[in-house]
């Protein structure tokens, strides 16, 4: 099952969110220095052998026939990335990996993906009996190929055919009162992480139930480190998981 819903994520309004945001954080100065940056580093990753290298992401694709390759998003998501997340695929074996070592009783558990992009994550997680899954995509054309995806995906080992895209704000995302395993690939800048870990320790209170996280690179660490709901019980240098639990 899929579900769209309208979200105009715009050039010009991604832009001037960052730019105010910005500007009151450093100042005007250091947000041309950044936005120049920003600009060298679209610049450099455009070139052919860049998108060569983006290509080597893909033998989920020919495995089993869908689009999830970073090497195929537009100009325009790769520039509206740079101001919210860039798209990049988890890597199959990892992604394995951190859900190999939980304790969990998957067909207890909503999976949900923050940033599910094209939707390798949620095909990936359909390896397991869970009760449903769920992603949320802030990039309707991201969105849109997921829906495909999702459509065209078939596999000899997959137990949940209960996948859906949402086409929604994450930072605005209200979590079903359900037992939740929650996957983060870096899908937002700081503030916005916060302001989606606050709603979801919002829904815990609410509906105290088990909610594991998953996150992949976890370059934000410190977010969860303020809160004290969030204990990290498990982890490489390559993620982390967290519990939330009592206190």
């Amino acid at each position: 099952m899929t579900t769209a819903f309208h979200n105009d994520v715009t050039l010009t309004a991604t832009l001037k969110s960052w730019w105010l945001t910005e500007r009151d954080r450093v100042g005007v100065w250091r947000t041309l220095l950044l936005f120049a940056s920003l600009l060298w580093q679209f610049l450099s990753d455009s070139t052919p052998s860049k998108r060569k290298q983006r290509y080597g992401d893909i033998d989920f694709d020919w495995d089993y026939r869908v689009d999830t390759t970073g090497a195929t998003v537009g100009w325009r998501d790769r520039v509206l990335g740079l101001f919210h997340s860039p798209y990049q695929p988890t890597d199959p074996s990892l992604f394995h990996e951190m859900l190999a070592g939980l304790q969990i009783n998957f067909r207890e558990f909503i999976f949900i993906d923050i940033g599910s992009g094209k939707g390798r994550v949620l095909l990936m997680a359909a390896d397991y009996p869970f009760r449903r899954i769920l992603g949320i995509e802030l990039f309707p054309a991201l969105h849109r190929i997921a829906i495909d995806n999702i459509r065209k995906y078939k596999s000899d080992t997959q137990k949940c055919f209960a996948l859906e895209s949402m086409c929604a704000d994450a930072r605005l995302f209200e979590f079903p009162p359900d037992p939740i395993l929650l996957y983060l690939f870096n899908p937002l800048p700081e503030a916005g992480l916060r302001d989606l870990l606050e709603n979801l320790e919002q829904s815990w209170r609410q509906h105290p139930r088990p909610v594991f996280i998953l996150y992949s690179n976890p370059i934000l660490e410190g977010t969860f480190s303020e809160r004290a709901h969030f204990k990290k019980i498990a982890g490489t240098h390559q993620y982390s998981v967290y519990e939330m639990i009592g206190g």
